[in-house]
Parts: C-alpha cells; sequence; structure tokens
C-alpha cells in the first residue's frame, strides 16, 4: 500500500490508514493510540509504546493488528516474540527482529538492499568480552539504522517480560541511539510483571513510552466474541470471564444450553496457569489453596493449607496480585470465576477432594461457621470425613433458617455419606424428611418412613420425634411434624406407656397449639397417665394438668401449683413448646420466684430446638412479659425490641409462633407507653396471612385491636378485639389473662357509644376474673367494671374502682393499679369529690410515671389541673357546678349535641353525658331545655 500526502497535515506529512485488522473485537481505541504515534515514527523521530495486560488479554493480537497498520502505513515491520522456553537462549530476540528487517522488502514489489550487517552477526551466546560485546551491540545497532535510513521501521517485541537477557540489552543499546530515526517500538510485558534482570524495561522503550492498559471487552463485544444473544446470559459470561479474550475462547468451546456459567471452567486453562505459575515460588501451591478456600481465603489458612511458611506465602500472594491473577484485597482470591474453576478442573479428583477436607478442617478449627465448613465438606466426596456430620447438620439447619432448602438437603444428603449409627442416621433422616418438605412435600413422607425403619431404640426414637416437633413449629412444618410424629408413636406403642409418652405429650401439644378450634379431648389424653412411673412423664403431666387449668379458667392456685410440679425437674423441652411457653408464661408473669425458675430451665447452653429462636431468646421473652406485667414497660420493651430485631434477622418475624408473641408484646407495651410509632412499625412488618393457623395470631389480634383503638380507629380496634375473643372461645381458651380482650373491648365500646355491649363485656370479664383469682386480673375487671356503671350518682362505679386499687394495691401489678387510680380519680372529679381526687390522682400521676406509661400519667395529670382548678372555683358560684360540668352545661344550653360537645372538649359522649348529669343534680333540673335559663339565674345571683 502506497502512503499518500495529507494537504491538511502542518507538517506536510503523509496521512495514516485508518484500515483495522479482521476480528480483532474491543481494541480500537487501543488501535488508534498507537497508530495515532505513527506520525512521529513517519515525521523521523523514535517512538515507543508499551502494550500491558493480565494473562490471555490479547497482547500479541493488538501487536500483530498494529504491525498489519504499520506495514500498510508504509513502515518495515519486525515483530519478535520472546518465549518461556527460549529465555535462556542469548540473542534470541534480537536474531528474530534482525530476520525480521533484513528480509522484508521496502515496498511491496521491490526488493530492499540487504543490510551490511546481517542475522548471523548477532552471536549464538553472549559474548564472553567486553570487544565482542562492543561488536555484537554494534552490528545489531547498525542493521536497525540500515533499515530506518530506507524507510520508517516498526520494531515489535511480544512478551518482553520474557526476553533473553542479552536481546533486552541489545533494545536498550539502540533505544537512544535511534532517537533522530524513524523508529517505533511496541513492547507487550504482562502487567505487574517485576524486572529482575540488568535491564529496565524504560531503558529498552525510552524514558515516556504511552503506556496502554488493556482490559477485559465489554458485554457487547463477549456476546459478539461468544455469537450470543446480547443479554442477560452475555453479562453472566462477562461477569465470570472479566471479557478476558482468551478465557472466553476457552468458554466458547464449552458452550451449551442452559449450562452453569458458575461451574464453567477449562482445565487446560488449569494447566497452563498451573505451568506460568511454576517460575515463581510456592506460586502453584499458593495458587491451588486459593482456588480451594474461594471466598473463605485468609491469609493464614492459605499459607497453612499449601504448607509453606508465611513469608514464602506472602511472596507468591504479592506476586499474583500484581499480576492481576489475585484479587487486591485482605481475602485474596481468584480475579475470575472461570479462572477458578479451571484450577479446580486441573486438580486430580483424589487430591481435590482431600484438599478441599483438609480446607474444611481448618476452617472448623478457625471457628467458621457451619455453613462455610459445610460448603468445602459437599466438595469432599468419597472419602470419610466422621467429624463432619454434625457440622453439616448445623449447616443445614442455618440453610433452612437463610431460606434455602435445597442446600439443606445437599448438606445432609452428604451427611448421609458417612458411616453411621442407626440412631444418628435416623435423626438426620428425620432433619432431610424437613428440608425436602420445603423444595418436594410429596418426597418428606416417604424420607419419614425410611427414618421409622432405622429405629434401633426406641428411648431414642421418641427422643428425636419429639425434637422434630420442637423444631417444626408453623403451619404447614408443624403438620408434617404431626403426621411424623404419628407414625413414630405406632412403632413405639407396643413398648408400653413410658416408651411412646414424651412423644405423645408432646403431639399433643402441637395439635393444641396448630388448630384453630378446640384442642385434642384431654379427658382422653389423661387416661395415658395410670401407668407412668417415670419421673420426667409425671413432671410432664404435672405440666399438662396446670395448661388445662389454664384452659379451663377455674383456678390461678391449681394452675400455679402444677407448673411449679412441671418447673421442680429438668425438662426445658417442654416449656419450649410455642403453645405451652406462650400460656405459663401468662400465668407465670405474677410469681416471681416461679418466674425466675422458669428463666433457669430455658437459659440453657444448647442451640433451642426451633431453629427460628435466637439462643437465649425464650428465658429474654420471659422476662419482658414478667416486666410488663409488673409494670416495668420500658424495660419490658427494651427486651421485646432486641428480640424482634434478632427475628428479623433471621427472617422469622411471621412464621415462628415465639416471633408473633414478641412483636404483638412490642406492639401492647409500646400502646402503653405512647410510642405508636413503635407499635405500627412492628405491625407493619408482620403478615397477618402467615399467622392464621396460630396460637398466638389470637395475641396479635389483640395487640393490633388496642392500637387500632388508641390511634383513632376505634371501629377497627373494636373489631380486632372482638375477633381475638371469638377465636380465644373457639379454641376453649376461659383463662382471663391470656389477652384481656374483654377489658379493652368493653373500654372502647363505650368510646363507641355502645353501653349494653360494654356492660355485659365488662360483667363477662369480672366473672372470669373472679373465678381466676389473681390481683392483677381481677384488679384490671374491677377496673373495667368500674368505667362502665359509672351511673348518674356513681356510687357503685366508685365502690367498684376503690376495690380495684386495694386489691392491686397488694400486688406488683403497678400499671394496672395505675390505671385503677386515674379511673378512681377521674370519676371523684366529675362528681364533686375534689379534695378526694386531688389525692388519688397525685397517686395515679406518680404510679403511671414510675410505669412509662406517658399517655396513663399525661390523663391523670389533667385530671388533677382539673380537680385544683376546680376546687378552688366551686365555690365562685351558687350552683357549685365543677369547671368541667360548667363548660359541657354552656355549651349544651347552646345547643351542641353531646357528640359535638365530646368531639370540642376531646371527650367521650359518656363522660359528657356524666357532666350533664352532674350539672343538672346541682341545678336542680331535669334536662337540657331547663339550662339556659337557670345558668342565666346563676349569674344574675352571682352579679348581684
Amino acid at each position: 500500500m502506497h502512503t499518500e500526502v495529507n494537504p491538511e497535515s502542518p507538517f506536510g506529512g503523509p496521512s495514516v490508514p485508518k484500515r483495522r485488522a479482521a476480528g480483532l473485537l474491543g481494541r480500537d481505541s487501543e488501535l488508534d493510540t498507537i497508530t495515532g504515534l505513527f506520525r512521529t515514527a513517519l515525521l523521523g523521530r523514535a517512538i515507543s509504546a508499551v502494550v500491558v495486560g493480565e494473562f490471555g488479554m490479547g497482547k500479541s493480537s493488538v501487536l500483530d493488528a498494529a504491525g498489519e497498520l504499520a506495514k500498510a502505513a508504509g513502515f518495515t515491520v519486525a515483530i519478535a516474540t520472546a518465549s518461556r522456553l527460549e529465555t535462556h537462549l542469548s540473542g534470541g530476540v534480537g536474531r528474530q527482529l534482525i530476520e525480521g528487517l533484513t528480509h522484508a522488502p521496502a515496498e511491496p514489489g521491490s526488493p530492499r538492499p540487504r543490510a551490511p550487517h546481517a542475522a548471523e552477526s548477532l552471536p549464538d551466546r553472549r559474548p564472553r568480552n567486553e570487544q565482542e560485546q562492543t561488536e555484537a551491540l554494534d552490528a545489531f545497532f547498525h542493521t536497525v539504522r540500515h533499515a530506518a535510513e530506507q524507510g520508517p521501521v516498526f520494531l515489535g517485541i511480544d512478551n518482553l517480560h520474557l526476553a533473553d537477557p542479552w536481546s533486552m540489552r541489545c533494545l536498550a543499546y539502540i533505544r537512544h541511539r535511534v532517537e533522530h530515526l524513524p523508529v517505533m517500538f511496541v513492547l507487550t510485558s504482562l502487567i505487574g510483571h517485576l524486572q529482575t534482570g540488568e535491564v529496565a524495561l524504560l531503558e529498552m522503550s525510552g524514558c515516556t513510552p504511552a503506556t496502554i492498559r488493556l482490559r477485559g471487552l465489554g458485554t457487547r463485544h463477549v456476546a459478539e466474541f461468544l455469537r450470543v444473544s446480547l443479554g442477560r446470559f452475555a453479562e453472566e459470561c462477562h461477569k465470570v470471564t472479566g471479557g478476558n479474550p482468551y478465557l472466553l475462547g476457552a468458554l466458547r468451546r464449552r458452550l451449551v444450553p442452559g449450562m452453569d456459567l458458575d461451574a464453567a471452567g477449562s482445565a487446560m486453562i488449569g494447566e497452563v496457569l498451573r505451568v506460568r505459575m511454576h517460575e515463581y515460588t510456592a506460586a502453584p501451591k499458593m495458587l491451588e489453596a486459593v482456588a480451594i478456600l474461594g471466598e473463605d481465603a485468609s491469609f493464614d489458612l492459605l499459607a497453612q493449607l499449601a504448607g509453606v511458611d508465611e513469608i514464602t506465602a506472602l511472596e507468591a500472594i504479592d506476586t499474583m496480585v500484581r499480576v492481576h491473577l489475585l484479587t487486591n484485597s485482605h481475602r485474596p482470591t481468584l480475579t475470575y470465576r472461570f479462572v477458578r474453576n479451571s484450577v479446580l478442573a486441573d486438580m486430580p479428583l483424589t487430591t481435590r477432594a482431600v484438599t478441599q477436607s483438609r480446607a474444611a478442617r481448618l476452617l472448623h478449627d478457625s471457628g467458621a461457621p457451619p455453613e462455610r465448613v459445610g460448603a468445602h465438606l459437599l466438595e469432599a466426596t468419597a472419602i470419610r470425613i466422621p467429624w463432619a456430620v454434625d457440622v453439616l447438620r448445623l449447616a443445614a439447619r442455618h440453610s433452612v433458617v437463610e431460606g434455602d432448602p435445597e442446600l439443606s438437603v445437599r448438606f445432609l444428603s452428604r451427611a448421609l455419606e458417612e458411616r453411621l449409627s442407626e440412631r444418628k442416621r435416623m435423626a438426620i433422616l428425620l432433619q432431610l424428611a424437613h428440608a425436602e418438605f420445603h423444595c418436594d412435600p410429596d418426597s418428606a413422607p416417604a424420607r419419614v418412613r425410611e427414618a421409622v425403619d432405622h429405629i434401633d431404640d426406641r428411648e431414642t426414637a421418641a427422643f428425636a420425634a419429639t425434637a422434630m416437633i420442637l423444631s417444626l413449629c408453623c403451619g404447614p412444618d408443624a403438620r408434617l411434624a404431626i403426621n411424623s410424629a404419628g407414625q413414630f408413636a405406632a412403632r413405639l406403642d407396643a413398648g408400653g406407656p413410658d416408651a411412646v409418652w414424651p412423644l405423645l405429650c408432646m403431639t399433643y401439644l402441637a395439635e393444641a397449639g396448630s388448630r384453630l378450634g378446640p384442642p385434642p379431648d384431654f379427658r382422653d389424653f389423661e387416661r395415658q397417665w395410670a401407668p407412668l412411673n417415670d419421673p420426667a412423664a409425671r413432671q410432664s403431666r404435672s405440666g399438662l394438668l396446670a395448661l388445662d387449668t389454664v384452659r379451663s379458667g377455674k383456678s390461678a392456685a391449681n394452675a400455679v401449683r402444677h407448673f411449679g410440679e412441671a418447673l421442680s425437674g429438668e425438662q426445658p423441652e417442654l416449656f419450649e413448646q410455642p403453645y405451652f411457653f406462650t400460656l405459663a408464661t401468662a400465668v407465670l408473669a405474677d410469681e416471681a420466684a416461679l418466674t425466675d425458675k422458669l428463666c433457669q430451665v430455658l437459659d440453657i447452653k444448647r442451640l433451642p430446638w426451633d431453629f427460628h429462636v435466637p439462643k437465649g431468646a425464650l428465658a429474654t421473652l420471659a422476662r419482658g412479659i414478667a416486666l410488663q406485667a409488673g409494670g416495668d414497660l420500658v424495660r419490658a420493651s427494651v427486651h421485646y425490641e432486641s428480640l424482634v430485631r434478632q427475628f428479623e434477622e433471621r427472617g422469622a418475624t411471621s412464621r415462628c409462633p415465639i416471633a408473633v408473641l414478641c412483636a404483638a408484646r412490642l406492639i401492647e407495651v409500646s400502646v402503653d407507653l405512647g410510642r405508636h410509632d413503635v407499635a405500627n412499625a412492628a405491625l407493619d412488618k408482620l403478615d397477618f396471612g402467615a399467622t392464621q393457623a396460630l396460637f398466638t395470631h389470637n395475641y396479635l389480634l389483640y395487640a393490633r385491636g388496642r392500637l387500632r383503638a388508641a390511634t383513632g380507629e376505634p371501629e377497627l380496634g373494636y373489631e380486632d378485639l372482638r375477633g381475638c375473643g371469638r377465636r380465644l372461645e373457639h379454641h376453649g381458651m376461659r383463662f382471663p389473662g391470656f389477652a384481656p380482650w374483654r377489658a379493652h373491648a368493653a373500654r372502647t365500646a363505650l368510646a363507641l357509644g355502645r353501653t349494653d355491649a360494654a356492660a355485659k363485656l365488662a360483667e363477662e370479664d369480672l366473672d372470669a376474673a373472679e373465678r381466676w383469682g389473681t390481683p392483677r386480673i381481677l384488679g384490671g375487671a374491677l377496673t373495667t367494671a368500674g368505667l362502665v356503671r359509672d351511673d348518674g350518682h356513681g356510687e357503685e362505679a366508685e365502690r367498684l374502682l376503690t376495690k380495684a386499687v386495694d386489691v392491686l394495691g397488694e400486688s406488683t401489678a403497678k400499671l394496672a393499679l395505675a390505671e385503677a387510680l386515674t379511673e378512681l380519680g377521674a370519676l371523684q372529679a366529675r362528681h364533686g369529690q375534689d379534695e378526694k381526687a386531688i389525692v388519688t390522682l397525685r397517686r395515679a400521676v406518680q404510679s403511671g410515671k414510675h410505669c412509662g406509661a406517658r399517655p396513663l400519667a399525661r390523663r391523670a395529670a389533667e385530671a388533677l389541673r382539673d380537680a385544683r382548678t376546680s376546687l378552688t372555683t366551686a365555690r365562685d358560684n351558687d350552683h357549685g357546678l365543677t369547671k368541667q360540668e360548667y363548660r359541657v352545661a354552656v355549651m349544651a344550653s347552646q345547643g351542641l349535641t353531646n357528640r359535638e360537645i365530646a368531639e370540642a372538649l376531646h371527650l367521650t359522649r359518656r363522660t359528657v353525658e356524666l357532666h350533664l348529669s352532674g350539672a343538672y343534680r346541682k341545678l336542680e333540673i331535669t334536662g337540657r331545655t331547663e339550662l339556659s335559663s337557670a345558668l342565666g339565674r346563676s349569674q344574675r345571683v352571682d352579679g348581684d
């Protein structure tokens, strides 16, 4: 090709053609940089470019393409390629350049005159003395100069980092001597390669070479290279290879429809890397260690797995980071997933399995999480690792928690490959049945039957099935556990009651807790107690008697006695059962000693059976419930908030009954604290649909009802509270202290003006509380009854509220006492007993503040101010109306309805009615029509 003069060039020099080499993708910018340097050489000055990149990034292809463009621009092109196998051959690269210069024609069709110093002038060995060195260097220089005198010269050296030392010296010798000749040097080198010879890169390239960094191809070019559509698949291919052309070529040869790109690799690539790393000390061993450990590749573990000292390991890591084979991070990993898979594919299967088992052991000994250890154990196949079974089971448990049952199945299937006792195999099969149930529900029953076939010890079998019931606590999971327990019970029944009792006990509780309707008939279950002599069986019998007493709602004393007997031994499983725990804590919240004992039983060192429940969570929740019952709302909320966060981290907020109970308790206590934002936030995180089949859903309905009633949605709140009540009644629950829905439903009904409904609810609540008999529950019911029965004179209401204060005054229920005092003081103030009201309300304010119940304390404080104002102004008029009675009477005389007055003064309609009744009595009138004239008479008398 002939060059043409570019008339627009300020130098009048030749123009540079814009032709591109065929088949080279994504390198236009790099080639533009190189061709942009042609002009300097064509104008008679030497110029250099250095192309650097990772292994396989296409340095050679770019150099070849640049050579083609240079040839088209009129350059004499000589390209030498350094080779690892020829590094020891002195002058190898230099001889290639001389041969290229002396055999290349000056222009197409016209032979170039032979240079005076041909290739044979460069010795095959390094010159032995100074004279030979000078002669050889001069011969090389004269060859290049002679070629440059005939026209521009393009000298390309590929893989300069592998060139022999003598050739490097030759290049350094001529570089500054051709400064004013039309010579262009293009050198390629591995990025990060450390020059260890006598010649530096700058001595060969000149002081200011243009450095071109080759990076991976973009997604568009990756798709074109692989001949696939531009889209997600192309993006994934780019991700696993980094767009490295050499890796893409290996991937293209293996592409098949539906292939798993995360597992794609090439043993050939692994072999090439292993061979190339041999020139660096310990690098091949470290390369394999990094591939084996993957994301777990901490420095200390890498050194141990590779079997080298830390200094050697550090040097190898440093080298591989510099050449971009490893990431530059605290946990170095192979830069591309395809490279890691390739290194692993190059390892013999046995070597890889043994090395993976060694990596697993190192991780286990360093305290790594079971799921990380398990990931390596999955790769250590066909070898026995007895210690791995327990780790794999823990890893499987964690995978289910994280919502990855398929990974759990893999862990457990790997555990079954070990030599196992029949006992352990049965336990693993049950755990596997649960994991498979989430992936393929139809396969789980067959796995349970397989587990039943491995029963070799009745006690252990019953224990394993019991553990399954405790582990699977919600929805379909619970049903799987109950059905499985039935199969075990049928197999164990021949061993007598003692053999099957623990399993029957837990099955009964699971059935009772998972039903929306009444639990199984307790009397049928009771018949199996007679032959039991085992202490643990008698202990659980007491627990079930306590539960039956609670459901009947007949006697707190009997329930507490039975619970105390159940706590007399070491059997934490009974109190870990969600249904049992939920009711037991509601009863024992008023029994400080038994609450402490319960927390000791629950605060065990092992993980809870239920994998949703964090370690120590049950004891923390039990303490929170006791604090709430005692009125220490702030501390109780701290317990609940901490637990809710832990359940959220496990993704179990709506799935686990204990989590639902905890969230519901947080909502309830936040309402009492006046933290409606916290209550709403907790409610928003719950999925009511996911909790429908749970007994604790009743408590959630109760808590939501309280929140709605407190935040301006009384109608919705009332419906929630009544819904909770209907479900509890349908469940056969008559214990009034589990969720005191009647009390709050009655108060909400009053606010809605439904006095008859409120009266009925309050009466039922008081009857149930009197049967149960504990001060906190009885005092709360008396308070509600006092509110409902506040008629015009208030004597009955005051009697009930006074009794509530007396009952609660001797208990630890400080919040219930503050509520009773507030209602009593407000009643006394409404009926003109201002001096008594002030004394009562002072106690109410103090108690409310002590509990942290800000809304209650604020209401008591407002009532206290009104009572004080009323006391000082009561005698300023002859009718003796209180300030509030006077305000209500004046508004009524102006024609406002009770509802309008209530809305204006932020009172309930019932309270407005009470104030009007008091005003009528003091003014000695019979109704609203006489108010205006009665108030006018009073004002005239006052004016006189």
